[in-house]
């Protein structure tokens, strides 16, 4: 099932390429779903794809698909859309998550909710940054326990997976991500001072904090056989 399918691209390049036998194309607006209809008959693919017009889950059956995809849009709505329809979410197999924004919150909503992260990539396109991620329902996930205390939040920042396999496109990212935020702290530092700009300084030295303990951290997950 492919929540928020919007033109229907992923659904049909997966059963084209032998990737699944059957799919599910999921939107909560009539127009995106309409197009992903045409682009479904455009491929011959109607015997293959069904398409539904669903907020969320919603119009999905427990148990009805092995697979849950949620791509392209915020942390927020991701987690809104598992909250939603815990009971279907639960029940599917796997899950490939490609959060937009608000990493940090959906990975913690994860480990808080049993999802299991058990693949995480990065891809780069347009000068873009896309993380994404395959989790599983579990009943306990002991991963978390092995990570130190301090390790915690970057994990949750930039993907425990991601950092554990030294993910080229996170190397990438990082140091595009450190030059931005130095950036930012100079010019902060020719403004005159206020509450609002001291407060703001300290948020982005937090933020270059993080940035530099996550080379440190994946070697140290790497070692530590996690």
């Amino acid at each position: 099932a492919d929540i928020g399918t919007d033109h229907g691209y992923v659904p049909i390049a997966l059963v084209q390429g032998k990737k699944i036998p059957k799919a599910i194309a999921m939107d909560i607006n009539k127009g995106p779903l309409q197009r992903a209809c045409e682009h479904i008959a455009e491929n011959q693919l109607e015997d293959y794809i069904e398409t539904r017009l669903s907020d969320g889950v919603s119009k999905l059956e427990v148990g009805e698909v092995d697979t849950i995809l949620i791509a392209g849009m915020g942390g927020e709505l991701v987690i809104h859309i598992l909250t939603e329809g815990e009971e279907v979410c639960r029940s599917a197999k796997e899950l490939v998550l490609q959060p937009q924004s608000e990493l940090e919150k959906v990975r913690k909503f994860l480990r808080e909710q049993k999802y299991k992260i058990v693949d995480e990539d990065m891809v780069i396109e347009d000068g873009k940054y896309y993380p994404m991620m395959k989790v599983i329902p579990v009943e306990e996930d002991v991963f978390w326990e092995a990570i130190p205390e301090e390790a915690i939040r970057v994990c949750y920042m930039y993907g425990p997976l991601l950092l554990k396999n030294g993910n080229p496109s996170l190397r990438k990212f990082l140091v595009k991500q450190h030059k931005q935020l130095t950036k930012i702290l100079k010019a902060l530092e020719k403004q005159e001072e206020s509450e609002a700009i001291s407060n703001r300084k300290k948020e982005v030295r937090d933020e270059i904090s993080l940035n530099e303990s996550a080379y440190t951290i994946m070697g140290a997950i790497k070692n530590a056989g996690i």
